[in-house]
């Protein structure tokens, strides 16, 4: 999921980080116009989640790994902005300190998984209940979309790149492998393994809260988002 140096381009780079500056900006003021300043390390203990949940690669056939991200679940319990936020920082460290996804690339991962991971994995999740699906699967389903949304648009990111930089005899300039090539290896990966796990991840941990008796922490901001997790 996690998009190295070197495999986008700079001009890749700079659009990606581009489209997320807005993002950031209006994550920044729905957060702060909905969260108190005691409410601020939830913000943080999501992004220690995050951290942690996405440094456990799972093997796939092929030689490489896949592993879940949260996105879905910070998005159902603090609301999708604000998961975008803990979801970044989390990407940003992980760039910064391990290596783990590109600095440059930092605007195009946050775009992946910061941004449409939980927009569409709480888009879901509110469709299934409005389906009249219980909570748990409700957000089983919108983990598994979440994810293979997110990896479908790193699939065409990476895609695009031999078609749109290459030299005059062709020769990609950064990912060597075509749309045919990228799709359907990052969405084998992540259809079978990595959106199962996030499935599991997710709707345990909603199963847990529930049964815990602490549903309310599924919808602790719910009156201060402004619609956001109604």
């Amino acid at each position: 999921m996690h998009i190295p140096e070197g495999y986008i381009s700079p001009q890749t780079c700079a659009v990606m980080g581009a489209a997320m500056v807005p993002v950031i900006s209006v994550a920044a003021k729905k957060v702060n116009e909905s969260f108190d300043k005691k409410d601020i390390p939830t913000l943080a203990i999501g992004s220690a989640f995050a951290f942690t949940i996405m440094m456990f690669n799972v093997p796939i056939p092929g030689g490489t790994t896949s592993h879940a991200i949260g996105a879905t679940l910070l998005a159902i319990t603090l609301g999708p902005w604000a998961a975008s936020i803990s979801l970044t920082i989390a990407l940003f460290i992980q760039a910064l300190l391990f290596g783990d996804g590109g600095i440059l690339a930092l605007g195009a991962n946050s775009f992946n998984i910061a941004f449409i991971a939980p927009f569409v994995g709480y888009g879901i999740y509110k469709l299934m209940l409005s389906l009249k699906l219980n909570k748990v699967i409700s957000s089983a389903i919108g983990g598994y979309v979440g994810i293979n949304a997110a990896a479908l648009a790193t699939a065409i990111e990476l895609g695009l790149q031999p078609l749109l930089f290459h030299t005059a005899n062709g020769t990609p300039l950064y990912f060597p492998y075509g749309l045919n090539v990228a799709i359907p290896a990052m969405m084998f990966a992540h259809l079978t393994v990595a959106g199962i796990v996030e499935a599991i991840i997710t709707g345990l941990v909603v199963y847990y809260l529930q049964k815990a008796d602490e549903e309310n922490i599924l919808y602790k901001f719910s009156s201060k988002l402004r619609g956001d997790n109604r």
